[in-house]
């Protein structure tokens, strides 16, 4: 089973922002049988694949996802697409499963045959496939939380990460630990790759930084209870527990946790930061507790504020423009952080067409080709173009003028493997009913180059 949707068409992502506290098997079930009927593209699309969790344990997230590309899509559309070629997306269900997700994704490659694809948000999912991307030599757009790293050169295939590495966001809890005076620290983590390598990227950072690690816990996701991994992940009494979990599973530890009497303090982890925890947990339990993502403040409304560099004030005025965008056309739903990353991905595939065409006089057929086109638009040298004025933008690129993107999530600047450079993470508490941005922290944890 695949879905194809396109703007203005009632998609099936519009039921999980309609009812995104819902547990994951209705969404689920919900999902499945409202399923449109599949258009067909519009003539001569220039067409983006993308692989995304509609069901399954993620499946919360796979319709805010989509409807942050499908946004783009019409933002490019809007701006003249490529030279007067349409963008159009064509999304396929992972499941939340390497084993169900491989197929669909295969099938995108073999079946739709598109060039290019973003996601999955699922790690190994994207390490299975990763032969035949190169193989085939597509372009693959990672912009998800739990992509893998990004740190070899092939000549074939071309791959991009957006988002920040495990090793940035445990550096910058380690640090948040240090500047609050923890010395003791463990994790209860899920064992999937994504939130097992957080969990230990964690730990070592905070033993390098001088602290002490206690054994930590690990969890299968998906369970009823989890009465013996809380008792294990708490009976050493560490100063801070780090829960390094997806949503919904996250919710049922925490509403155990807050009946069995609340023991410990815990940090919580990027991927928690979705009104489905909130929406699942009891109301105040989390008051107060501390967690990380990727900052969503540009480089450039980001000052370091004392000698020592590690105090940072950062305004937030350009992701605000982004969820106003983002909500004035979804009936006022809320993009997820990781959301707009999906838009960049889209965009920054599209200006990458865009400027080899007009340079090169046809869009390249190779995916390790357009990772290089892109790299190099995004130079520091290069102007800038934001994401609020596609229309200048494409239009400067079809010129063969090279611009660097300044997207919704970041200013992106790639290292020579294609993984962006992050500087600042976001930290944020939860107060009732509500997330609330705290001061960022750089990522200075040089131990790692």
């Amino acid at each position: 089973m695949y879905h194809r949707y396109q703007q203005g068409f009632p998609d099936r992502s519009r039921l999980h922002g309609m009812k995104i506290s819902l547990l994951a098997g209705l969404v689920s079930l919900v999902s499945a049988s409202c399923a449109p009927a599949e258009p067909g593209h519009p003539a001569d699309a220039v067409v983006i694949g993308a692989i995304l969790p509609f069901s399954g344990r993620e499946s919360a997230i796979g319709g805010n996802l989509e409807k942050a590309m499908l946004l783009a899509i019409e933002d490019l559309n809007a701006a003249g697409g490529l030279d007067g070629r349409p963008f159009d997306v064509v999304s396929r269900d992972s499941h939340s499963s390497t084993e169900r997700g491989l197929s669909p994704l295969l099938d995108l490659l073999h079946t739709e045959q598109v060039a290019y694809v973003v996601g999955p948000e699922e790690n190994d999912l994207a390490l299975k496939i990763a032969p035949e991307m190169r193989a085939l030599d597509a372009f693959h757009m990672l912009p998800g939380y739990a992509a893998p790293s990004v740190a070899r050169s092939d000549t074939r295939g071309g791959w991009m990460r957006l988002a920040p590495s495990p090793f940035a966001i445990g550096c910058a809890l380690a640090k948040l630990a240090v500047r609050d005076g923890v010395g003791t620290v463990n994790t209860l983590a899920a064992r999937d790759d994504y939130n097992a390598t957080l969990s230990s990227r964690f730990i070592t950072a905070f033993v390098e930084l001088g602290g002490k690690s206690l054994p930590s816990t690990t969890f299968a996701p998906g369970e009823q209870a989890y009465t013996t991994e809380l008792e294990s992940g708490f009976g050493h009494h560490a100063d801070r527990t780090l829960l390094a979990a997806y949503p919904l599973t996250g919710s049922t530890i925490v509403t155990e946790w807050t009946a069995s009497g609340r023991p410990g303090t815990w940090f919580l982890g990027p991927a928690l930061r979705t009104e489905v925890l909130l929406a699942n947990i009891p109301t105040g339990s989390l008051d107060g507790y501390v967690g990380v993502t990727p900052s969503l403040s540009l480089q450039n409304e980001c000052h370091i504020t004392d000698a020592a560099r590690e105090t940072v004030d950062c305004t937030t005025e350009n992701a605000a423009a982004f969820i106003g965008h983002f909500s004035r056309r979804w009936d006022r739903e809320v993009p997820f952080p990781a959301a707009h990353f999906y838009y960049d991905g889209v965009v920054l595939i599209a200006m990458g067409l865009a400027y080899a065409e007009a340079t090169r006089g046809a869009i390249p057929e190779s995916g390790h080709e357009l990772q290089q086109i892109i790299r190099h638009l995004n130079s520091p040298d290069h102007e800038s173009a934001s994401w609020r004025d596609l229309k200048t933008a494409m239009t400067k690129l079809r010129a063969g003028i090279p611009l660097r993107y300044v997207g919704a999530a970041a200013e992106y600047e790639f290292d020579e493997y294609g993984a962006n450079e992050h500087h600042f993470m976001q930290t944020w508490t939860i107060r009732g009913d509500a997330f609330v941005d705290l001061a960022p922290v750089a990522v200075t944890c040089n131990f790692w180059n």
